[in-house]
């Protein structure tokens, strides 16, 4: 049952995999803060596909610039009782090919930026002994992949913050999750060939693409009190990929 005090920011709630979190956890009872970077049309539009009572508020914030993370969180008035973080942008590139600008880029929106979202919710979700933080991650941040070095590594960053952090904030009763989506249908996956995603959905024994209401799923388990057992995991979303 859901708490009537659960407020959850979203953060990168436009995207595929996003949008379908905000419709489960407005079905789910949560009151609900939009995080969004571009798409102001997608977030629009979502927002008024949910009872008005569902959303709290929306915010807009590059999540590598400091001054706009700062901005947002300036705007938020409301009580942080969760956190999902879901932004993230992948590089299709050779390593040896990458700027360190892009180095920069991928870090700050992947790993300093959460760290200073979470950090300036975390202390009063200790003070209250409540609170749940889930990254949804990236089954390449468990094995690697060439050509998205970059992303790999960041990812695997977040995996290792989800572990860290659950040691710390755990006797506090703040609960720190992970989800790692093998191969979902995103538009992060649309660059690919028919063929190369025939000869991936061959080794997914499960034999299908995987959706975002499969993440979106795995999402209202871990906000549940089924899950209240559930500490520094990364649950894999995969398929048996």
């Amino acid at each position: 049952m859901v708490n009537v005090n659960d407020n959850v920011l979203i953060i990168g709630a436009s995207g595929d995999i996003g949008r379908k979190i905000v419709q489960e956890l407005a079905n789910d009872g949560y009151s609900l803060l939009l995080h969004y970077h571009k798409n102001k049309a997608k977030i629009k539009e979502l927002a008024n596909s949910l009872p008005p009572e569902a959303i709290l508020g929306v915010y807009q914030a590059n999540l590598t610039s400091k001054q706009e993370i700062q901005n947002m969180l300036d705007q938020v008035v409301y009580p942080v009782h969760s956190i999902i973080f879901v932004s993230g942008l992948a590089d299709n590139n050779l390593f040896q090919e990458t700027t360190e600008e892009m180095m920069d880029y991928m870090l700050s929106l992947h790993v300093k930026a959460p760290w200073k979202i979470t950090q300036h919710f975390l202390q009063p979700m200790i003070r209250k002994q409540y609170g749940k933080i889930i990254f949804i991650t990236s089954i390449w941040g468990e094995v690697g992949a060439s050509n998205e070095v970059i992303y790999s590594s960041v990812k695997g960053a977040q995996n290792s913050f989800v572990k860290a952090l659950a040691k710390e904030v755990g006797p506090s009763g703040v609960l720190v999750n992970g989800i790692s989506p093998g191969f979902i249908n995103t538009k992060m996956n649309r660059h690919l060939t028919k063929k190369d995603i025939s000869d991936i959905v061959s080794e997914i024994p499960l034999n299908r693409i995987g959706l975002p209401k499969d993440v979106a799923n795995a999402v209202s388990f871990l906000m549940s009190e089924k899950a209240s057992y559930i500490q520094g995991d990364i649950i894999k979303v995969t398929g048996g990929w």
